[in-house]
């Protein structure tokens, strides 16, 4: 039957045949996912609330702190071969997984849909700017959302290994070097002086902008598994991730410190790099890179709705949800949406929390059970940590402390091999 777990491709380890990813091959692909303009405009809004000097500290500690969490979550997808819903599967029973799953898919719909206007509103940006031309936001949003359905067509492992290792990472390289040699250039003629004693107005403390800094490789945690189960080994797969994404974090943040240092006051992010020499093209390949994030977040989408109904495949799914993500994009004001989305991101922290805590530490008895009560537990007293260091204790942060208990917890609870008949699949 199309809904027996053993027919269903999310819910099962993969096999020898699937396994492709070179420690390279994952270098490449989180680098690229790394790499967006909202990091830069993240790292822009650190800078008057911390100061260049913590902004800089902030960034390193928390982009190698997030990339070690991504990386640790990667190293047990490849483990397990599961996907990400397989591991909430395993984690928080048949059962109760269902929820953080469909949670999971609603998020990467809207996520994917914020791409979507992303690349709409900075392809008219460009073209109002560079060319003159005023464009149907319709046209491009119809344009982005094609794009997209047709590379949910082909297959995710050529795509990865074929085209964003071997040409679509040397392309956004070349285009991070171009910008950040011009504004780097800039900098020296207005004094590094000034820029690097600017202080902080007092509005964020060390931890909180820490916390800000994780946030973007921390979101990327219900995806991971997805890409990770196809590693060769875990190894490669713990390196590649974890190099890939801090090196694309670290860079993205950095430049967005170093264009709100060096721009006009009031001058947004796109418009700063379309004023520099070179920009338009640089934006313009940032912009194509923008498309893998929007790829990763609905090949992800349908690897989760292929385990709740498998009688659809992945490319299914994909497609689908890449049409309904462009239609919202026409239809909906994502900028509101926008703290619901963050505010829904929040809730899976606290759950690869205690993934990890059960997971993370070497091979564990895995549940059999429907609804694992003590997990299912564990989660929300980890989400209502998280909200509650953020309205009572704002300057600690509210992704580590939510963490830190949720696997700390799991951890301590973890059965043992002798009080459970479950095994590892």
């Amino acid at each position: 039957m199309a809904n027996n777990n053993s027919f269903n491709d999310a819910l099962t380890p993969i096999g020898s045949d699937q396994r492709v990813f070179s420690g390279l091959s994952h270098a490449a692909l989180w680098f690229s996912l790394g790499v967006g303009l909202l990091v830069m405009q993240v790292g822009a809004y650190l800078v008057p609330a911390v100061g260049t000097q913590d902004a800089f500290i902030a960034i390193a500690v928390g982009s190698v702190l997030g990339s070690a969490l991504l990386a640790w979550t990667a190293k047990v997808g490849c483990d397990t071969g599961l996907s990400s819903a397989g591991l909430m599967h395993q984690v928080y029973g048949s059962a109760f997984a269902k929820l953080p799953v469909l949670l999971n898919i609603v998020q990467l719909v809207g996520w994917t849909t914020f791409e979507l206007v992303v690349m709409r509103d900075g392809t008219n940006a460009i073209s109002q700017q560079a060319l003159g031309l005023e464009i149907s936001p319709v046209w491009t949003t119809l344009l982005w959302g094609g794009v997209l359905v047709l590379l949910m067509m082909g297959s995710m492992l050529t795509l990865v290994r074929q085209f964003v290792s071997r040409v679509g990472l040397p392309l956004v390289v070349l285009s991070l070097l171009w910008l950040s040699w011009h504004f780097v250039g800039v900098l020296q003629t207005q004094g590094l002086d000034a820029f690097w004693a600017r202080p902080s107005d007092g509005s964020m403390g060390m931890l909180s902008a820490i916390d800000l800094v994780m946030a973007m490789p921390v979101s990327w945690l219900p995806l991971v598994a997805d890409y990770a189960r196809h590693g060769r080994t875990g190894r490669s797969t713990l390196g590649g991730t974890w190099t890939g994404y801090a090196i694309a974090n670290v860079w993205c943040y950095a430049l967005g410190v170093l264009v709100a240092s060096v721009s006009e006051p009031g001058t947004d992010l796109v418009t700063a790099l379309l004023l520099a020499q070179g920009g338009l093209l640089a934006l313009g390949l940032i912009l194509l890179d923008e498309l893998d994030n929007a790829y990763g977040d609905v090949y992800s989408g349908a690897v989760s709705a292929h385990s709740v109904k498998s009688g659809w495949s992945v490319r299914t799914w994909g497609m689908g949800i890449a049409a309904l993500c462009t239609a919202l994009a026409w239809m909906l004001p994502m900028h509101s949406l926008e703290p619901f989305l963050l505010m829904l991101s929040s809730v899976f922290v606290p759950l690869y929390g205690v993934i990890l805590g059960r997971l993370g530490l070497g091979a564990a008895p895995l549940t059999e059970k429907k609804v694992d009560l003590t997990t299912a537990a564990l989660w929300v007293l980890g989400v209502a940590v998280f909200h509650g260091a953020a309205t009572w204790a704002p300057q600690y942060g509210s992704a580590l402390p939510s963490l830190l208990v949720t696997f700390t917890l799991a951890w301590l609870t973890r059965p043992s091999a002798n009080t459970t008949g479950a095994t590892r699949a």
